[in-house]
């Protein structure tokens, strides 16, 4: 099993220093402590085994909660430190031009010497998404197969396809309902430079003064690509998708149970595609976790961290709990009527439907033991508390984490 270790970038602050000093944003001291924390948990995160650093992409937080990645921040780490592997997971697609991402990812991959990884999202986020993808006429996705879901899924695809095509060493030309290239597409984009690209160019660029086919470089360090990761996968359509693709699902559906059926169903689909694995194989299940001397201490721990604040607080109002669903809810919450309600939001039911790994070490063994026994996911994805637990207690929870439970698994 490949450990990913999943930031959440949020400036250091207490929740009284948030309101006290708002917008927290604008402060730089912030932004430098959380830098500083970022790369000190990622080398010790390297030292007890983690194999990847993960970091969000979101923009425009004020509040400092979350305030996201892009790839400066993913080199930053990765400079700093001096084998675990980088990257967002994920690249918010609908919100890039595929042809600069395509370029930022080569560069990255390039400049880290292959210790870089793809993540990919449709992406959520109103506030900035909506803004930055706005020349698209593309909106975050509520994942209700609504217009604007599906308009956004289209976004999401199409880059990826472009940015299958860039991977690839040799030229090429697409016109697709978001974007073209060249461009223009039908004539070509004129070129006053078209003898020299014709003599030392990739084949097929230019015809007469135009370029009819473009070429990104650097093409990734690794070959062809990345190890290309999508998130957060709930639902059965994304996971097939992703086994015919051959991109690793990062599933939000932390059951066991339900882990070791979308895992059936990637293998399906990748065998479909012609690709043959293992149960397991392509799947990343996410978790949380809390070590402490017994499981009410463990409760309160991750309670201090990001189950209140990000939880509690802003996953609520964007749905994350319809993720953390019992059977038992269906008679008193049918699913697609009614959604759990505040009252349900608790670190106990993150417990019980086995996202939140919490107690001793043994009490976590055992609750990852059940997981690797049902479905044997190639890669486990944990998130940590940066910014909202003392930098010394997270470093605590991560070295116990990586010497007395991660070391078993790998």
């Amino acid at each position: 099993m490949k450990f990913m270790l999943g930031f959440l970038p949020t400036l250091p602050v207490t929740q009284e220093q948030r309101l006290k000093e708002r917008p927290i944003g604008y402060r730089t001291e912030y932004w430098q402590r959380m830098f500083d924390e970022i790369v000190e948990i990622a080398r010790l995160a390297e030292d007890v085994g983690f194999d990847i650093a993960t970091f969000t992409e979101h923009h425009l937080h004020t509040e400092g909660l979350e305030v996201g990645s892009v790839p400066s921040l993913s080199l930053y780490t990765a400079m700093n430190t001096k084998h675990i592997k980088v990257g967002p997971v994920g690249y918010v697609l609908p919100g890039w031009n595929p042809l600069r991402l395509a370029v930022e990812i080569g560069w990255l991959d390039q400049l880290t010497k292959g210790r870089s990884i793809v993540g990919m999202a449709r992406g959520y986020q109103t506030r900035w998404l909506n803004s930055m993808a706005q020349k698209l006429h593309v909106q975050a996705a509520p994942s209700d197969q609504s217009e604007v879901d599906l308009l956004n899924r289209k976004a999401f695809e199409e880059c990826f396809q472009i940015l299958k095509l860039a991977w690839k060493e040799e030229a090429f030309s697409f016109k697709g309902e978001f974007w073209e290239f060249p461009y223009p597409y039908e004539e070509g984009t004129p070129w006053k430079a078209a003898e020299w690209t014709r003599t030392y160019g990739a084949p097929g660029e230019v015809v007469g003064d135009r370029v009819k086919k473009i070429s990104v470089v650097p093409k990734p360090y690794q070959k062809p690509h990345p190890p290309v990761f999508q998130a957060f996968s709930i639902s059965d359509a994304t996971v097939a998708w992703c086994g015919r693709e051959g991109i690793n699902a990062v599933l939000l559906s932390p059951r066991a149970v339900e882990v070791r059926r979308l895992a059936e169903l990637y293998k399906k689909e990748a065998a479909g595609a012609g690709r043959k694995l293992e149960l397991g194989q392509g799947i990343a299940s996410a978790h949380s976790f809390a070590i402490a001397n017994d499981k009410q201490e463990a409760f309160k721990l991750a309670q201090a961290g990001i189950g209140d604040c990000y939880y509690k607080q802003f996953g609520g109002v964007f749905g994350f709990w319809e993720a953390f669903r019992l059977p038992e809810d269906e008679q008193k919450y049918p699913r697609g009527t009614t959604m759990l309600p505040p009252s349900e939001w608790t670190v106990e039911r993150l417990e019980r439907c086995e996202y939140l790994y919490a107690g001793t070490v043994s009490d976590i063994r055992r609750q990852m033991d059940h997981l690797v026994e049902q479905a044997n996911p190639e890669f486990l994805n944990v998130g940590g508390d940066q910014g909202f637990l003392p930098l010394d207690v997270v470093k605590d929870q991560i070295r116990t984490f990586g010497e007395q439970v991660l070391r078993h698994y790998k």
